[in-house]
């Protein structure tokens, strides 16, 4: 996948369903926002920033990423 950049998105409704999605959606957010890199670099970032806590699947990373490139909050290079 091509290197990604970030517009940040208004805040998130709190009561609105999809918690854990919108909580992926904002971690990928922020490490765009520090450094535009591509998908896999991107699920490494977020194993290393949680200490190895979150694995993040493709099957859950590139959906997200398509979902935030749909919501207008990313934009493929």
């Amino acid at each position: 996948m091509p290197s990604a950049t970030v517009s940040m998105p208004p805040s998130p409704d709190s009561k609105s369903p999809g918690r854990l999605q919108g909580t992926l959606d904002m971690m990928i957010l922020q490490v765009v926002a520090l450094d535009p890199q591509d998908g896999c670099f991107i699920a490494v970032r977020l194993q290393q920033i949680s200490n190895d806590v979150l694995q993040v699947q493709q099957g859950s990373l590139y959906p997200a990423l398509r979902r935030l490139e749909r919501k207008g909050w990313l934009t493929a290079e």
